[in-house]
């Protein structure tokens, strides 16, 4: 592997590494330890120990300066130093190390913010999903995903009214087996640490969800087993009604027929959003890299004419509307100059390739030059996270019902606002997205009450 944070812990026997950041102050601290014994059976989580055990007599820990001694050691100083600069960009509270070295198993808990969570009453006080990143991606770039991630997650929750902090883990690891309870329960013992709510995310089955909360933490929601299903289907909803508050904002009516639209991916999401769109007679065409999730759309609706194109010709298309609904990182300078769409409304994560907000806002400028309406993605793709609330709060008694009155009373309201004030304002939805959030997440810096 290359450089990696990881390295030092498993040299020097440790367990877990805290890299914080204090953006009131500009400072990082640092600390890292050594808190169970190598034997220690993580199966046995929630039974015979839990979160706050003691789980070893032998514990010690290292302070600020001890850890940045450590990395010196192994020669990672400059690239602890690249880490602690992408907190510092972010405005990130820090990530949450832990290390299983027997499994090999990398878990890091990406923080942005707790400020929502710090008095909402419940035990977890951050929100966001846990994605799994194959062992031979550079850790740089898992870092990269998770903070950009966890950001956004901050942001989310704020668009779906939620009262919880932003975060999100990623797993750098081999992919779990679900009858590995070692494995599952040392993941549902590093989730309750760092205490957050979390639902599968990229590369991590669902059914994992339904084993944790089988076996180990009530933190873990949307599994096959959810009262709410598949969290899909409200995103998809919250997404497309996004959509028409946007037509109505341009063109002073929300009417979706005869209009053109791409959905580029049919997943999870992407699949019940071209639905909806020919539910509203919109005249539509669909990319995925699976042609037969294409052919399986198609042949749900035989009497509408569905197109199809590859992944490749979809940023040169031509329609009204592109509702990018799979991978993120596609619309960066060159691809923004050649798009000929009226409208990017839909799903899927970081559709602007940036790797800071910085920048994000740049292309979003750029997208809004070339009289393109765009919105960033997570202000109102919230459906999914809505379910995981509502599901963490309520359990089995969680109702679809109740999910969709709210994604329906939140998200185009939400978007409707943030439409107006940024052209009051002349400046894009997304420059207005953020202003929002900066103003109820760092208030006292942004009021200059901190030099």
């Amino acid at each position: 592997m290359d450089q990696s944070i990881f390295t030092p812990l498993e040299q020097a026997g440790l367990t877990t590494l805290k890299l914080q950041y204090n953006w009131r102050t500009d400072e990082h601290t640092l600390s890292a330890a050594h808190e169970w014994a190598e034997e220690l059976d993580f199966s046995r989580y929630n039974r015979e120990f839990n979160a706050h055990t003691t789980l070893t007599r032998h514990g010690f820990s290292l302070d600020t300066d001890q850890v940045l001694a450590l990395f010196a050691e192994h020669g990672l100083s400059d690239y602890l130093a690249e880490i602690l600069d992408l907190l510092r960009q972010g405005r990130h509270e820090g990530i949450e190390v832990y290390f299983h070295a027997g499994r090999n198993i990398r878990f890091m808990c990406h923080q942005h913010s707790r400020t929502l969570g710090l008095r909402n009453k419940h035990h977890a006080i951050m929100a966001g999903g846990t994605r799994r990143h194959d062992p031979a991606t550079p850790e740089i770039e898992v870092i990269s995903d998770g903070l950009n991630l966890s950001r956004a997650m901050s942001f989310k929750n704020i668009a779906a009214g939620l009262d919880f902090g932003g975060c999100k883990t990623t797993l750098h690891m081999a992919e779990p087996e679900l009858d590995d309870l070692e494995t599952l329960g040392f993941l549902a013992f590093a989730i309750d640490r760092c205490r957050t709510m979390t639902s599968p995310d990229m590369n991590l089955s669902t059914a994992v969800a339904d084993v944790m909360n089988e076996h180990f933490s009530s933190q873990f929601t949307n599994g096959p087993s959810s009262p709410l299903g598949e969290s899909g289907r409200p995103t998809a909803l919250g997404s497309y009604l996004a959509l028409r508050e946007a037509v109505h904002f341009k063109e002073g009516h929300d009417e979706l027929r005869g209009k053109s639209a791409v959905v580029m991916g049919l997943g999870a999401v992407g699949w019940h959003l071209a639905e909806h769109l020919i539910e509203a007679g919109v005249r539509l065409t669909v990319s995925d890299i699976n042609q037969q999730r294409v052919q399986e759309l198609q042949a749900a609706h035989p009497s509408m004419e569905i197109g199809a194109i590859s992944v490749d010709e979809v940023l040169g298309f031509e329609a009204d509307i592109l509702c990018p609904s799979a991978i993120g990182g596609i619309l960066d300078e060159e691809s923004i100059s050649r798009l000929c769409y009226s409208y990017v409304f839909g799903p899927a994560n970081n559709q602007i390739k940036a790797t800071n907000q910085a920048e994000e806002q740049r292309l979003a400028r750029l997208l809004a030059d070339r009289g393109i309406l765009f919105q960033t993605e997570w202000w109102h793709n919230t459906g999914g996270v809505m379910g995981g609330a509502e599901e963490f709060l309520h359990g089995a008694q969680a109702s679809p019902e109740s999910l969709r009155e709210r994604v329906i009373a939140t998200v185009p309201r939400k978007t409707r606002e943030n439409l107006a004030q940024a052209a009051e304002l002349g400046i894009t939805p997304t420059d207005n997205a953020y202003r929002q959030c900066s103003e109820l997440l760092f208030a006292e810096v942004e009021a200059g009450v901190l030099s």
